[in-house]
């Protein structure tokens, strides 16, 4: 029996199923490198379900039976793919499992900004009424830019364009892109977006790709969507720009440094909408990024057997 390592504290019942015959660790909801590098020296684990932490060359090297490493999800800049490489071990992701959550959530930051939905909810409960005085932004015919065109970006694209939306898009890898979404450049994202919504992995190539010169070639009063990656933006710059007027308002899913700590220079910018990082985070999408991560790291090991 082989045993299993999962970096958080649980996985759903349906996905549990499917390791019958597994030895299922698990490393709590916070595991540190250590914490991590301990458990593969006493259990040696052939796979790793990677939930919450990072997995790098150190826990690789801790299991020497290790043949895969399986996303609880769909983004694996948490997972040094170098390192496994070298290595040979596997790395997969539950690509799709989450789409619609995430595209949702979104959806919700958008819409949040645009009709000022925190602002005006906290005045009402201080006994306040801004009819008079209030006027939100209407989205029919508005612009929106998406960078990256996977299952959430596209998923988000038709939520877009369900709202009277033009809705371009920016991925050098989409393919068959439907027909209401146009493609362009970077530049053009930047250029025509009357609101911008990140959905890419983060890689070493993109990362800070919103900052102060792209800002900059945005339209005054752009709004922000990212429930991508916290990389993609350097948050020092958006601050700036929020401030300025340059953004109207930023509505954020993912940070640079997680969780947020208090003292955040976000924290109390009445311009910022801020979601823990809970995009993904649904009962469906819980059990279906289980069930992805179990069944593709079950196919790794059907078709690599062990060494002996």
């Amino acid at each position: 029996m082989s045993a299993i390592l999962v970096t958080g504290a649980d996985l759903a019942p349906q996905a549990l199923a499917l390791l019958v015959g597994h030895d299922v660790i698990y490393a709590g909801k916070t595991p540190t490198e250590d914490d991590l590098v301990a458990l593969c020296h006493a259990h040696d684990p052939a796979a790793i379900i990677v939930r919450y932490g990072k997995v790098g060359s150190a826990v690789m090297d801790a299991a020497p039976s290790l043949r895969v490493i399986s996303k609880h999800g769909s983004g694996t800049d948490t997972i040094d793919k170098v390192a496994a490489q070298a290595r040979g071990i596997d790395v997969v992701a539950a690509a799709g499992a989450n789409a619609a959550a995430v595209a949702e959530q979104a959806l919700a930051l958008l819409l949040a900004c645009a009709k000022s939905v925190v602002v005006l909810d906290a005045r009402m409960h201080a006994g306040h009424w801004d009819k008079a005085t209030h006027k939100s932004v209407e989205l029919s015919g508005r612009t929106i830019g998406l960078v990256g065109l996977g299952a959430i970006g596209l998923r988000f694209a038709r939520m877009a364009d369900a709202l009277g939306m033009r809705v371009i898009g920016f991925d050098p890898f989409a393919k068959n892109l439907p027909t209401y979404v146009e493609r362009v450049d970077l530049p053009t994202i930047w250029r025509d977006s009357d609101a911008i919504s990140l959905h890419c992995p983060l890689t070493d190539d993109n990362r800070g790709l919103l900052n102060a010169a792209t800002l900059a070639q945005c339209k005054r009063g752009v709004v922000i969507v990212n429930t991508a990656r916290g990389g993609l933006i350097d948050e020092a710059a958006l601050l700036s720009a929020v401030r300025s007027g340059q953004v109207a308002m930023a509505g954020l899913d993912s940070f640079a440094v997680e969780p947020m700590t208090a003292g955040h220079p976000f924290q109390g910018e009445k311009n910022f909408v801020l979601s823990p990082h809970i995009g993904g985070v649904t009962s469906d999408a819980y059990v279906n990024m289980g069930i992805g991560a179990a069944r593709n790291l079950l196919q790794v090991l059907a078709r690599q057997p062990a060494t002996t």
